[in-house]
């Protein structure tokens, strides 16, 4: 087992600084990813994000991480901002190209109710996925407006006004949850345990 998870500071993460305490709660030793040479020192990788596609993507590829990303094969978990951007296009605020990791896109959620998604909700595991491991019953903290549209890598969803969307995906050495695990308790330290013990 691997402890070193990189967490990548790329100016718009707004939350590192408690996605950094909450890991380090679960066992893990963190790297704050500053460079695109700082990649070589990890295991796996957490992609943070509190803000907008288009502003995500721009902050990486300015930072010289997108080939840094696209050439990392070991775990990597992207959070909230960070699991959308993990996918092909976004249109919030203008169209932007994402990681293209996954296949989907990401839009405003369609619904007629209050905008963000905000606070504690359960999780509908539909795929087996290991970070999610005896975490079926509970619930985790959102805040979101948009939500991925992916047919192939789902591992739950959850239901807002109505409304089912994509809480979490896998697919090989990639994962993404749309939820705030470091904003999520004991249930989100044990998401962060599960993925340090990740082989």
């Amino acid at each position: 087992m691997k402890n070193k998870i990189g967490v990548i500071n790329y100016g718009i993460a707004g939350n590192i600084h408690s996605i950094k305490k909450a890991i380090e709660r679960a066992g893990g030793d963190v790297l704050i990813i500053s460079s695109p040479d700082d990649f070589q020192n990890v295991d796996k990788v957490v992609i943070p994000g509190v803000g907008s596609f288009k502003d995500a993507m721009s902050e990486l590829e300015s930072d010289g991480f997108i080939d840094a990303l696209q050439t990392f094969d070991k775990p990597l978990l992207g959070i909230c901002l960070g699991m959308q951007i993990l996918s092909t296009i976004g249109y919030e605020y203008g169209e932007a190209n994402g990681l293209n990791f996954i296949q989907g896109e990401v839009r405003k959620m369609p619904i007629h109710d209050i905008l963000p998604h905000v606070g504690f909700n359960t999780i509908d595991v539909l795929k087996p996925n290991d970070i999610l491991k005896d975490l079926e019953n509970e619930e985790f903290y959102f805040m979101h407006s948009y939500t991925l549209t992916n047919f192939h890598d789902v591992s739950s969803t959850s239901t807002y006004s109505t409304y089912q969307f994509v809480s979490s995906i896998k697919k090989d050495n990639i994962y993404g949850v749309q939820f705030h695990p470091e904003k999520s308790r004991d249930a989100g330290i044990k998401l962060f345990r599960n993925f340090i013990e990740l082989g």
